[in-house]
């Protein structure tokens, strides 16, 4: 939405201000700076201030008069909200950037795309397929959230021959060094090839569960999200998502 507009839709506006104020981790996630639960970290982490001065309390209002800043760099309201699709490529991280100088994801997008993005969700490093991206932190924070319910697809294929057990094993649940892993549904498609979906998606999780079978992965590829298909996009590409992916997207999230 455009940025004049914005404050009037956000529940934290002082409809009585002069300048309408929101609460600044609202502020960062309608800059595209991160989700409003990860705007909360980078306030807590002394990364923020405001017309000079650093701000760690979660409650500080700011308004389009104020002078914003994250890591030195100021940050100001984007005009246009931007849902992208992108094939991650093996080798990409999913972080906004990287300590150890590996390649980020959002990477691929900079010359695409002059609004700042971040990812919605994750996948490790060597995990190939699916990630969205978006400068929204309501429609981040609603896919983000336990209970959104939505479904993620993958198709692995691994090392060994999978067990025929091995399906109706990780539909009941398996627990590996006190965490417990559920799909919701897993499928043997050839003797070292699977298509599962999952809701929650641990961390590693598929990753996890194969090798505490003694199973290897050797490919994980996320080919769906909700309502959303990778089809045929290229490792490395992107695209839009339609308004109708957009809003089949949310309102799957229950």
């Amino acid at each position: 939405m455009p940025a004049s507009d914005f404050v009037k839709k956000d529940k934290n506006i002082k409809t009585d201000a002069p300048l309408e104020e929101i609460r600044l981790q609202a502020y960062l996630a309608h800059c595209g700076i991160a989700s409003r639960r990860a705007s909360e970290q980078i306030i807590l982490d002394g990364r923020v201030t405001v017309n000079g001065i650093v701000v760690t309390a979660l409650g500080t209002k700011v308004s389009e008069k104020d002078k914003v800043a994250v890591d030195g760099k100021p940050v100001k309201l984007e005009s246009k909200k931007r849902y992208v699709l992108l094939n991650k490529p093996a080798g990409y991280v999913c972080s906004a950037s990287d300590e150890k100088g590996r390649a980020v994801a959002a990477d691929l997008l900079k010359e695409k795309y002059s609004e700042r993005l971040y990812n919605v969700g994750r996948l490790d490093m060597y995990s190939k397929g699916m990630i969205l991206f978006t400068n929204d932190g309501d429609f981040a924070a609603k896919l983000s959230h336990p209970s959104s319910q939505l479904e993620k697809e993958y198709i692995v294929e691994t090392s060994q021959d999978v067990p025929e057990e091995f399906p109706a094993k990780f539909e009941k649940g398996i627990r590996v060094e006190g965490t417990f892993y559920k799909c919701l549904r897993c499928e043997i498609l050839k003797s070292r090839k699977l298509k599962i979906v999952l809701i929650e998606g641990k961390n590693r999780e598929i990753r996890t569960v194969l090798e505490s079978q003694n199973i290897g992965t050797k490919s994980l590829v996320r080919v769906r999200i909700g309502n959303v298909n990778l089809d045929d996009l290229k490792p490395g590409e992107s695209r839009d998502l339609t308004d109708s992916e957009v809003k089949g997207l949310l309102k799957l999230c229950h």
